[in-house]
């Protein structure tokens, strides 16, 4: 890795060492550790359409997947959360692993429909099957502990979620810097070109959708855990198309950008509430503007004008 990268991730590290210490209360505590679980979606989506060049519009489905998991297992069948968890981004990684070669014949706005299909799908059956996941009312979530320590604070979770969002960062830089990242970016570029090159294209889509789907998933049982309820409302489309725009609004293929985009796009509904009515107009009007005149996204334009990398 480019030594400003090293310098990136540094920082990172190092604003998330500090952050709990100069948070003055537990709303803000809360604040954070919603913008890391969200970094950690992000990042394993931006691999996926930024790095590889293949939408997807029903992520939040596997998010849900991986919140019932930990739900349902540990509720109704007495598994330990742990347990539940893992099983929860095993069964997600099946799935995306079934589904991904046929989904990914496809090209352009009918990828897309595939996508979100399969998103609706997951978010119609998880208020369907009332008897197992509570139906459109959702259900509670065991608290998670392990060797006898029990998570309970906000402190507990936001050093767990800081640890995760450090080792994804970690891992996304070495993934994109790796043979692995190369024919993701050359996918992107040319599927042609990738296949006339070597790039076997059909297992290089399904490895990386595979792997954003279970970043999805763990961190959907993270979140399931921390809020201690969920509803179907953590597969819904609107949350998938949330977390595409932080994609785009933070830079498609940049991991930092995936972090800045999840934090912004957090943080702004919370910051626009004193306006009374009038934060989805304010809210709209700043991510149009955004796309205006950055369309590359904050990053990477900021980047760019800098002449540095993201």
């Amino acid at each position: 890795m480019q030594k400003n990268t090293y310098l990136g991730l540094y920082l990172v590290i190092a604003i998330l060492l500090v952050l709990p210490f100069v948070l003055p209360n537990s709303f803000y505590v809360d604040l954070a550790i919603r913008m890391a679980i969200n970094a950690v979606i992000v990042l394993g989506l931006n691999l996926l359409i930024g790095f590889a060049g293949q939408i997807s519009l029903g992520h939040a489905g596997f998010l849900g997947i991986g919140a019932y998991a930990s739900a349902v297992l540990p509720t109704h069948f007495g598994w330990h959360p742990l347990l539940a968890m893992g099983a929860g981004a095993l069964a997600t990684g099946l799935l995306a692993a079934l589904l991904a070669r046929p989904i990914f014949k496809l090209k352009g706005h009918y990828l897309a429909m595939a996508t979100l299909g399969l998103g609706i799908i997951i978010n119609i059956v998880l208020r369907t099957e009332a008897a197992l996941t509570g139906g459109p009312d959702g259900m509670a979530v065991p608290a998670f502990g392990l060797f006898g320590f029990e998570l309970a604070s906000d402190k507990h979770w936001y050093w767990v979620v800081a640890l995760l969002l450090s080792v994804s960062v970690w891992a996304s830089l070495n993934l994109i810097d790796s043979p692995f990242g190369r024919a993701l970016r050359a996918l992107h570029g040319s599927e042609v070109a990738s296949q006339v090159a070597g790039v076997d294209v059909v297992r290089y889509k399904v490895s990386i959708f595979v792997i954003s789907a279970v970043f999805a998933s763990l961190m959907g049982s993270i979140t399931a855990h921390y809020v201690g309820f969920v509803t179907p409302n953590f597969a819904d489309f609107f949350h998938s198309i949330e977390l595409v725009t932080m994609v785009v609004i933070g830079g498609m293929a940049s991991v930092y950008g995936s972090l800045v985009g999840a934090v912004l796009l957090t943080a702004l509904p919370q910051a626009l509430t004193s306006l009374e009515g009038w934060e989805t107009v304010a809210f709209g009007a700043i991510l149009m503007s955004c796309m205006i005149f950055m369309p590359r996204g904050l990053v990477p334009t900021l980047a760019a004008k800098f002449g540095k990398g993201a």
